[in-house]
């Protein structure tokens, strides 16, 4: 099986909440879409699954700025991640994964992952 990767529409400019997050469903899992309008870019997308408790919860999250750098603390156990690198700011040996998003007209994408199979023969 190989894997490239692909830009995947998750939602529309009208889904997203202005200085939060919301969760999308991708091949590669839950995700984090945030929408940061005073920033440039305006648009982060990581991980929605935790890695400290396992729950898909980092959408929730509140988001701010540290150092002036894009975070989100995690509603569980407060952890803050980076939006730009997925570090975790109290633990930097972990990380939640990143993804490159954009915005197409109306549409917001995400570049994941895309499991291409080989065909088989009969």
């Amino acid at each position: 099986m190989k894997a490239r990767t692909c830009w995947n529409a998750v939602c529309t400019v009208e889904d997203l909440v202005p200085e939060s997050g919301i969760a999308v469903w991708t091949e590669d899992g839950p995700v984090a879409v945030f929408y940061l309008p005073h920033r440039l870019p305006a648009l982060f997308a990581i991980s929605h699954t935790d890695p400290f408790s396992g729950a898909n919860v980092l959408a929730r999250g509140i988001t701010g700025d540290l150092k002036g750098e894009p975070i989100v603390a995690s509603p569980l156990y407060k952890q803050h991640f980076n939006l730009n690198t997925g570090v975790c700011l109290e633990d930097d040996s972990v990380r939640v994964k990143t993804y490159a998003v954009l915005l197409d007209g109306n549409r917001i994408l995400l570049e994941t992952a895309h499991k291409q199979r080989e065909a088989v023969a009969a």
